[in-house]
């Protein structure tokens, strides 16, 4: 079957879908999970990422408060996992869309936090959410509403 394309013209559509795939993998952000093995939740919270455009990396550690530690995180907003991704941290099932506006923000803070575990969170879907916040988490440890879900 001949091409009904002429070479330069072809040549035109190579260019832009490779540079388009290029492109396409760009927009995949990296995010660290540190997590532990046995917690079914942060495997749901971790599609739900997956699902909206991250990749990821688990770690799997048995001492989630040493990890958020480490990561400057603040106890008092602990929940079941400690993400970094890009300079943030980002504590518990906050939502890939929250997560998305931080990295377009780019606010001068530490990271967003979701604190416990709140039922309608991504990764602790139910048929009865409850209202909950994700809040901005300064480096001071301080913090302020970032969304409201």
């Amino acid at each position: 079957m001949k091409s009904v394309l002429k070479p330069h013209l072809r040549s035109l559509l190579l260019i832009f879908l490779t540079s388009t795939g290029t492109a396409w993998a760009q927009d995949t952000t990296q995010v660290d999970v540190y997590k532990s093995p046995s917690c079914g939740c942060c495997g749901k919270w971790l599609e739900h990422l997956q699902q909206n455009g991250f990749q990821a990396s688990i770690h799997e550690v048995n001492d989630i408060p040493a990890a958020r530690k480490k990561l400057g995180m603040p106890d008092r907003l602990g929940a079941c996992h400690t993400a970094r991704v890009g300079d943030y941290v980002i504590e518990g099932h906050v939502s890939a869309a929250d997560i998305q506006r931080l990295l377009k923000e780019k606010p001068k803070a530490l990271g967003l936090a979701v604190p416990s575990m709140p039922l309608g969170s991504p990764g602790m879907e139910t048929t009865k959410p409850v209202p909950y916040e994700t809040l901005l988490v300064q480096t001071d440890g301080s913090t302020q509403v970032f969304a409201k879900h």
